[in-house]
């Protein structure tokens, strides 16, 4: 008999931060390969988001939680870099109408396939029934947080 202490499992916040890199610099790299070294913090998700979920631009600034400034600033950035259009919405003159460019395709094609690298990477280690239980547990955490009254 050992007198050593049981181990305690590692907590689910440091699990899922770990995680989350994983996802962070497979898209990185993936950028990086394609030619997009220049892309902002956070700038992927907006670009993928767009391009592979179709989110509005409004509703992805929204989950990334940021400042309003913080907001301006990216998409202002991305402008720039070519990723982003800005133009005045024909619909109504007072409104700018934000779309992707053919660069901000590309780039978020190339999310894409870093996100669909570390699927399949998991895929092999975890069975189907395992990555649904993942999927559950993560639904049920955005739902406690929309709950809670966090931004979605």
């Amino acid at each position: 008999m050992t007198d050593a202490a049981p181990i305690e499992p590692v907590a689910i916040p440091a699990l899922l931060r770990a995680a989350r890199g994983t996802y962070a610099i497979a898209i990185r790299e993936r950028l990086i390969e394609a030619g997009f070294d220049d892309m902002p913090r956070n700038a992927p998700f907006v670009l993928g988001g767009m391009a592979n979920r179709r989110g509005s631009i409004a509703g992805l600034i929204r989950e990334l939680d940021v400042s309003k400034q913080a907001a301006s600033q990216l998409i202002d950035t991305l402008v720039v870099r070519g990723y982003l259009s800005r133009d005045v919405d024909p619909d109504d003159r007072r409104r700018m109408s934000i779309a992707l460019t053919e660069r901000g395709l590309a780039a978020a094609t190339a999310v894409r396939e870093g996100v669909a690298d570390i699927d399949a990477r998991l895929a092999e280690v975890c069975g189907p029934r395992q990555i649904a239980g993942l999927r559950a547990g993560l639904i049920a955490l955005r739902q406690i947080r929309q709950q809670l009254g966090a931004p979605d």
